[in-house]
């Protein structure tokens, strides 16, 4: 890959704007004509519906628990292959990783040589910055500061005050956002919501008057000898003539990408609206969303659920996440009353306030014979007791974890979202 502008988004802690100030520079450059190739650190799908909404092209995770630091520079080059312009956001703190610094930003950095650009939340502070932003550059010397983007500065004055932070420490002052209620992200018991549109024309305004947009333009990172895979655009072999997938703007859209394009023939359908049809697919793909929004609808399809069911019981294999996981069990229960699911799965979802409860994490479990890595993240439980599971499920520390996987006939179900999606049932 030749050298382009490229650079990673980093923060201190989480809430510091990285996420607002990497779609205000992917809007900036899509705005301006540039191919921007939008990259998530992480296992996280909602950012990166905020980065395909503006890009007009989906963004790839990058994650060093689920895929290896090869395999994550092979992403880099394959999806940015035609790219002017490579923007990647990272998650948390940039040294939080799921143990110490293993999984963070910083690991992605580090593994693709690329530069970062520190987001500073400098609200109520002044040369106090010095210490912080010290700190995070001299921490690790193995990775690249391009310098420092401030973030809720009260004043020209505030600002000045930070300038002599960056002036006095040898680091690069590449401009600030100014305080701004508008500016806040809307929030989701899931994360952030992206189905809220936003201001970007005030924001792209602001980055122009306050960033140092043509430092920003200089960022690249060298050509790093990776060619793209063999197979083409894709990072993994193809597989699976004809799968289906269910695909809604909620209630199943969390999908990574890479499980889409090593697909040769696929086609979507809407559970709320289409009633799909069954007979020439080899597999009938159920991701993760927010079905308990959406309950009134999915009940009213009563045909594409009786149709899913039947598909199951004559042995349709099946792959279901979180969310296609509770649609199909036989109902989803909250507080206004019990909705009837496909009833392929003999559980209840509970998802009533009273029982809301963070599961949260990486997770990893071995199939015949083979380990598959995941994420999971909800608040909904199973109804009464948690079934028993076909395997044991364990964290990122390899302590185990309750999360149950289950297998009927050819349907393989659970709450995490798969990285790499079954081949074989």
């Amino acid at each position: 890959m030749s050298n382009k502008t490229s650079f990673l988004i980093a923060a201190p802690t989480s809430g510091s704007g990285k996420t607002t100030i990497a779609r205000g520079l992917m809007k900036l450059y899509t705005d301006k004509g540039y191919k921007v190739q939008p990259f998530k650190c992480g296992p996280d799908y909602i950012d990166t519906k905020f980065h395909q909404s503006v890009c007009g092209r989906p963004s790839i995770n990058l994650d060093t628990f689920m895929a290896s630091p090869k395999h994550v520079r092979e992403l880099f080059a394959n999806y940015g292959a035609n790219a002017d312009v490579c923007i990647v956001e990272g998650m948390m703190g940039l040294y939080d990783g799921y143990d110490r610094e293993f999984g963070s930003s910083y690991e992605i950095a580090r593994a693709l040589d690329i530069p970062v650009v520190l987001v500073v939340d400098a609200k109520s502070a002044a040369y106090s910055m010095a210490a912080l932003i010290s700190g995070f550059v001299n921490f690790r010397k193995d990775i690249r500061f391009a310098g420092i983007i401030y973030n809720k500065v009260g004043s020209e004055r505030h600002y000045q005050m930070l300038r002599q932070v960056c002036d006095n420490l040898g680091i690069t002052c590449l401009g600030y956002l100014p305080k701004s209620a508008d500016l806040e992200q809307g929030s989701r018991y899931l994360g952030l919501d992206f189905s809220q549109n936003y201001d970007n024309d005030e924001l792209i305004s602001l980055l122009e008057k306050h960033i140092d947009i043509s430092a920003i333009s200089c960022l690249n990172i060298p050509n790093m000898g990776i060619k793209c895979s063999q197979y083409g655009n894709k990072t993994f072999p193809t597989w699976e003539q004809n799968v289906l997938i269910a695909r809604n703007d909620e209630c199943f859209t969390f999908i990574y990408q890479e499980n889409l394009d090593r697909i040769k023939q696929v086609r979507y359908f809407d559970p709320e609206k289409n009633v799909p049809s069954l007979d020439d697919i080899e597999l009938l793909y159920l991701p993760g969303g927010y079905p308990e929004k959406h309950l009134e609808a999915l009940v009213a399809n009563e045909a594409c659920r009786q149709a899913i069911r039947n598909y199951a019981e004559r042995g349709g294999r099946i792959v279901a996440e979180c969310g296609g996981m509770m649609y199909l069990c036989r109902a989803i229960i909250t507080d206004d009353g019990t909705y009837p699911m496909c009833g392929v799965l003999p559980y209840s979802i509970s998802a009533c306030k009273a029982d809301r409860k963070l599961s949260l994490g990486y997770r990893k479990f071995v199939l015949d014979g083979k380990e598959y890595r995941g994420h999971e993240f909800h608040y909904t439980q199973f109804a009464g007791a948690v079934p028993e599971s076909i395997t044991q499920v364990y964290n990122a520390k390899d302590e185990p974890v309750p999360t149950p996987v289950f297998r009927y006939k050819n349907v393989l179900a659970s709450y995490t979202h798969l990285y790499q999606i079954p081949v074989e049932l």
